[in-house]
């Protein structure tokens, strides 16, 4: 009976701690809205720059993607094991 008990709360743990893992990704959600708008509006304001800071919104949005990406593989890592 006790060994059940134990078995449910190491699930449940795993199920939080991916839970909290992946709250990572709705910041990287949040930083790739950013990136966009500030590319909008930069562009807005001086439409000469685009071909400036085209390269540096690409590297911002793969920064920020990346980090999602290492949230939801954390996440999978803790349910796997």
């Amino acid at each position: 009976m006790e060994v059940e008990a134990a078995g449910l709360i190491s699930n449940g743990l795993k199920l939080v701690g991916a839970g909290l893992a992946a709250i990572g990704m709705v910041g990287a959600g949040v930083g790739v809205g950013r990136i966009w708008a500030s590319y909008i509006e930069a562009i807005g304001r001086n439409p000469a720059s685009k071909e400036e800071i085209g390269a540096f919104i690409w590297i911002g949005f793969a920064v920020t993607e990346a980090i999602a990406l290492f949230a939801l593989i954390m996440a999978f890592i803790i349910l796997a094991s």
